[in-house]
């Protein structure tokens, strides 16, 4: 019955998963499809990334193998790492031992640049009494991010999280050690996941390589996980482009005396203006170190 239904359709509408080797895993809703990229997209220059709706012809139904006939327009391509049709980052810090707040910049200074939309995810809370991860949120919260301190220790705060990724495509970010298993082991706990093994989770064989992997944890709600977004560089953005990584900096850009002014020791300068009103003193001084260690 099921050879009747793709011979009859040839054409099955997907999303991929998983690519691994020219190899591209595809979850359709007859099933997981393995295929392989016609070489047309090679002579195009387009390459087939996870999270990619696409259309595949069936080779074997009962094999469950296709071949990937087309890429269906994207709403957004990430760069660094690659991926499509992301919505979402959901950037991880963990309030204790402490929270590398020029490292947290990096990661939004790379996802503003990629036009991705971002929630601040602020983990272990249950381990700070005196509460300072309040303080931590506030500059942000005042640029503009949706901040959510949790605890998957204690389940503090999960629920408001869980409503901010339901319905969307959420790619998980932040240096090693600050909880990204646990949270998303506590948000799903039917899955038993963990950041790092969702790989394994799909895989056909029983020594999977790590790569970008996209899962689906509940209804149309999806987890991107990228071995290459635990850690950051921003070295690819020009110096004079990293004011644009700062969404608080955006409604004065352009208002300077100055045409090229970079916000650092000008005079008349509508953003150093706002700082200590709606621009965070410590986030502007981070900015200016960057910029002043990126030399010429």
């Amino acid at each position: 019955m099921k050879w009747c239904i793709l011979t009859s359709a040839r054409l099955l509408t997907g999303r991929i998963i998983k690519g691994v080797g020219g190899n591209y895993s595809v979850s359709t809703d007859l099933g997981l499809f393995v295929c392989q990229a016609r070489g047309l997209f090679r002579k195009e220059g387009l390459t087939p990334l996870v999270g990619d709706f696409v259309e595949i012809s069936v080779v074997d139904a009962d094999k469950f193998i296709g071949y990937l006939q087309k890429i269906l327009p994207r709403k957004i391509e990430l760069v660094r790492p690659k991926a499509a049709n992301v919505d979402q980052v959901v950037l991880m810090c963990a309030i204790v031992p402490q929270v590398n707040l020029e490292v947290l910049d990096g990661f939004l200074i790379n996802c503003e640049k990629q036009s991705v939309d971002v929630v601040l995810c602020i983990n272990k809370i249950d381990l700070d009494p005196q509460k300072t991860y309040l303080d931590v949120a506030e500059p942000y919260k005042t640029a503009g991010y949706d901040v959510y301190a949790v605890s998957a220790a204690e389940g503090l705060g999960l629920e408001d999280l869980r409503r901010a990724m339901h319905g969307k495509t959420s790619i998980l970010a932040g240096p090693s050690g600050v909880g990204k298993s646990s949270v998303l082991n506590a948000l799903y706990p039917q899955y038993d996941l963990a950041v790092g093994e969702l790989s394994e989770k799909i895989g056909r064989g029983k020594h999977t390589t790590r790569h970008t992997v996209l899962l689906q944890v509940a209804d149309n709600t999806f987890v991107l996980d990228s071995p290459g977004f635990t850690s950051f560089s921003i070295a690819h953005i020009p110096k004079d482009e990293l004011q644009f990584g700062y969404p608080e900096f955006k409604p004065y850009l352009g208002e300077c005396y100055y045409v090229d002014c970079n916000h650092v020791t000008e005079h008349d300068c509508a953003v150093k203006a706002r700082v200590g009103l709606d621009i965070d003193p410590s986030r502007h001084q981070r900015y200016v170190n960057i910029y002043k260690r990126r030399g010429r």
